[in-house]
This record gives C-alpha cells, sequence and structure tokens, in this order.
C-alpha cells in the first residue's frame, strides 16, 4: 500500500485549457476518492487579476462543464476548495514569484510538484526562477508537457535549461497516452499470459498497424499545429510510445528504468528511412474542405488564421521497421491524421494466416486473427478468430467471432489518464513517463523523416475532410498485400 504524501502541486499556467479540462478534474477525483492526502494543496499559478473567491468560482464552473459522468458533487465541493489555492504570477519575472514563495514557506515540508502547463519556451525561466527564489529542494519535481522542442536541437536546449535545476530523476516527461488503462493493459496482455509470450514475434504476426485519427480540426490553433505537423505533434511522442510498448522486450520489473531501458532499445533499433525510402515507406498529407457527417468543414488553409502557403502535413503515414531478431521483416504501420472520417485511437496487430485449409468453407476465405487495442473513443480489447457457424449446414463453414477481453459492464468508473500519471507522480513513480535519452533517440529518428521531406521538396497531398487520409497512404501500405483496418 502506498503511503499519502503530502503535496502541494502547484500548477503553472493554471487557469489554461489543459489546467481546466483535464488537471483539475483529474485532482478532483484523486481527492475525492481518498488517493491523496487531505493535507494537500493545489496552487494555481497564472497572470490573471483573480482574487481567491472568484478562482474558487471559476474552478467550480470549470469542474462542473468537464467532469464526466455528472460526477460534480456539491458537498464535497465545499471540502475539496479548501485544498484550492491562487497565486497571480508573472511567469517570466522572477520578482513576481514571492506570493508563490510566501504560500509555500507555510508547508515546507510538503512535497513539491510543479507542474508546468505552459508554452515550453517558458520551461527554462520557470525553473530558474524557482531556483532563484529557493523553492526547489530534494522533495521537489518537475513535470514537463509535450512538445519539448520541435526538433533534436530545440529540444536539447529546453531540456538542458530544466535540467540546470532539477535532477532527471525529478523530471516527468508526460505523454497522456500511457496514462490510459488500456494502454497499460498492453504490459499485462504482453507479460502475464503465456497464451501471447510465445507468439509475440516475427514467426507468428504479419504486421501491426497504430492509428490515432482525430475528426476535428485546430480549434483556434492554426498558429501552433502549422509549427509543429502531424509528425512533430503525434508520431515522435504518441505513436512513438505505443509502438515501444507493443514491439519492446520483457523488461526485467515494472520500475522507471526497467522499463524506460527496454523501450530505448526499440527506437535505437528502428531503422532509419532515408533517401528513396521516404518517398516508398512515409506520406504526407494535408486536407482540403470536405464533410464530416453531414457537416461541411474548412481546408487547412481556411481554418481561422490560416494561409495558403503552408505545406505542414496535417496527416502522415509511415512503414516502420525494427532491425532486431523479434521483429525482423515485421512491419509497423503508424498513421496519424486531422479532420478524417471519425475520431479513434487503436493498435492492431494482425498474425499470419494458417499454412494450409482443411475447411472448402463455400469459397471464403480464412481471415488471420487480430488482436484489436481501442484506446478511444472507448477503451476495449477485442481478439477476433474463426468459428464454426452454428446450425446442420453442408461441410464446415467459418465465421469470424470477437472475443471481448474488457472488464465487465459493473466495473468501477474508469480513471482518465491524467489521474494515473499524477498520481504517479504523487508516488515518484517514473515508469510510464519518458526519460531523456528516450525523447532524444526519438528526436534523432524523427528529425531523418523531417530533414529528408525538406530536401526532396515532399509537399503533403491533398485528402478531403471527412476522409481516412491520401490515396498515396492506401497504395503504401497495399504494396506490400496488406490494407488499413478500418
Amino acid at each position: 500500500m502506498n503511503e499519502k504524501k503530502t503535496c502541494d502541486i502547484i500548477i503553472f499556467g493554471g487557469h489554461g485549457d489543459l489546467a481546466l479540462r483535464k488537471l483539475m478534474p483529474a485532482l478532483y477525483h484523486l481527492f475525492h476518492d481518498g488517493y491523496i492526502s487531505q493535507k494537500s494543496r493545489i496552487i494555481s499559478v497564472s497572470r490573471d487579476e483573480y482574487s481567491h473567491e472568484e478562482h474558487i468560482s471559476l474552478m467550480e464552473e470549470k469542474l462542473k462543464l468537464n467532469l464526466k459522468d455528472n460526477c460534480f458533487d456539491e458537498i464535497f465541493f465545499n471540502s475539496f476548495k479548501e485544498h484550492l489555492y491562487y497565486v497571480k504570477t508573472n511567469l517570466t519575472d522572477s520578482s513576481s514569484y514571492t506570493g508563490l514563495a510566501q504560500l509555500v514557506s507555510e508547508c515546507p515540508d510538503n512535497e513539491r510538484i510543479n507542474y508546468l502547463s505552459t508554452s515550453p519556451a517558458l520551461f527554462g525561466k520557470i525553473c530558474k526562477s524557482l531556483n532563484d527564489l529557493s523553492l526547489i529542494n530534494e522533495k521537489s519535481r518537475v513535470v514537463l508537457e509535450k512538445p519539448i522542442g520541435r526538433d533534436l536541437a530545440s529540444s536539447h536546449v529546453i531540456n538542458k535549461e530544466v535540467a540546470r535545476h532539477f535532477d532527471e530523476s525529478a523530471i516527468f516527461r508526460i505523454d497522456h497516452y500511457l496514462g490510459k488503462d488500456t494502454v497499460q493493459n498492453i504490459l499485462a496482455l504482453r507479460f502475464s499470459n503465456m497464451l501471447f509470450a510465445p507468439i509475440w514475434n516475427a514467426q507468428y504476426i504479419d504486421h501491426i498497424q497504430i492509428t490515432i485519427a482525430e475528426s476535428i480540426g485546430l480549434e483556434g490553433r492554426w498558429d501552433y499545429y502549422n509549427e509543429y505537423g502531424a509528425m512533430r505533434d503525434m508520431i515522435q511522442n504518441h505513436l512513438m510510445q505505443l509502438l515501444c510498448l507493443v514491439t519492446m522486450e520483457p523488461p526485467c520489473s515494472l520500475d522507471g528504468n526497467s522499463v524506460r531501458d527496454e523501450k530505448l532499445k526499440v527506437i535505437r533499433s528502428l531503422r532509419s528511412i532515408e533517401g528513396d525510402d521516404l518517398k516508398t515507406k512515409t506520406v504526407r498529407g494535408q486536407y482540403s474542405a470536405g464533410a464530416i457527417g453531414k457537416e461541411y468543414v474548412p481546408g487547412f488553409f481556411e481554418e481561422e488564421g490560416g494561409s495558403p502557403n503552408s505545406d505542414t502535413e496535417t496527416f502522415a503515414a509511415i512503414r516502420a521497421d525494427i532491425d532486431n531478431w523479434r521483429w525482423n521483416n515485421v512491419p509497423i504501420y503508424l498513421r496519424t491524421g486531422k479532420r478524417m472520417s471519425k475520431r479513434y485511437s487503436e493498435i492492431v496487430v494482425d498474425f499470419k494466416e494458417i499454412p494450409h485449409s482443411i475447411f472448402p468453407n463455400k469459397g471464403a476465405c480464412i481471415e488471420s486473427n487480430k488482436l484489436v487495442i481501442r484506446l478511444q473513443p472507448e477503451e476495449k480489447i477485442s481478439m477476433f478468430i474463426m468459428n464454426k457457424i452454428p446450425g446442420l449446414t453442408d461441410g464446415m463453414r467459418l465465421q469470424k467471432v470477437e472475443l471481448d477481453l474488457n472488464a465487465p459492464e459493473n466495473a468501477p468508473r474508469v480513471p482518465d489518464a491524467y489521474e494515473h500519471l499524477i498520481l504517479d507522480v504523487v508516488r515518484n513513480n517514473p515508469t510510464l513517463f519518458m526519460r531523456l535519452d528516450e525523447v532524444e533517440a526519438a528526436w534523432i529518428w524523427t528529425d531523418k523523416i523531417l530533414d529528408g521531406w525538406k530536401e526532396q521538396n515532399m509537399k503533403p497531398k491533398s485528402y478531403p475532410a471527412g476522409t481516412n487520409g491520401p490515396s498515396a497512404s492506401i497504395a503504401m501500405i497495399e504494396k506490400d498485400g496488406r490494407s488499413w483496418y478500418e
């Protein structure tokens, strides 16, 4: 049983979208369910001119809006609000941190979790200010939200600035996908079931697909997205982390460094995609006007703040190969995009076909077995196998059936990803967070693709909003004799 630690959870950018939409609801649930000491405090830091009462009112309003399934409890909020504090601070001015220093000094023995829910450009300045006012001690930790840079060089600068004031063991680089129950269940499936352990390799698996599809556009963030694009915003972090969990070797334990050591080996084993391979193993796309359902939506250029001169990709598809014994000649297809036909994230492990069929099956083919791990909108795991069609038919006819590997419907509420991750920071458990060498290895692989696109002037191919990307992404996988799982 983990001892509950008394913490000051300090949220920089505490009135921003992420803090109000994700972090505060997660903290509400953690306090409500008793996972965090009732002596802990949540300190929101922002440059807004708010009184304490106005801050409490804002938190109540946003919790009512953002808590799912009518979880807001008026009676509980009356006690929860006693943990809420607000400090107006100019994050770029060290002298403005005196109010925060005074508040923190009132509970000097509390562990300090500094959650930087701000632009990465401010990470170094915030850490320096904390150090200047002696607000960092041996019980301090810092949480960094992505994106940490837009390439290896800029990432190195940001991480170096933070490392001047925090040891690597105290730095928690967050990827919210790793907090999802189903993502963590990948480890349970792979390493606690003898059913999967001996067949999780190139001898039995034909290929793997990882898709993160979004139906939304840019939601007023055109300038930000234009700076990063699908490759930097999604593949370098979210899809890379999922790829690692699906393909890594068994760690010797679940402690932070054992898991991250194995993930690092995967990233370093990824085959570089350069030269002619860029045109056959990668596809860039950019959405044009179209329809999501029955609603007309504008193209990338036409979004608020858009420019027709941008060649930023809103879609990317990649065939990745891992050069090691376990995964030799097993392609991993990565795909992500904005304004696709629907919102979903999933991993498909497609097993090889049987070598010979003894079933006539009226001409119908025997489909390969598939393990489908759905991450959103709902979290579920399914296994597709062939089974006999019931009845007195002539011969043994087969059909594909789905085995549901999910928790029962009356299971407790599934915690949000941020609940898992914030609690891991409180418990000082770094397993699901990215280590510096892991981040840099991912950038090295990603930068080669980005640099190659630029050098070869590979412009993004247009695809209508409401579709699943440019036709070139279909051609990329079909030339290997495979198809995207839809």
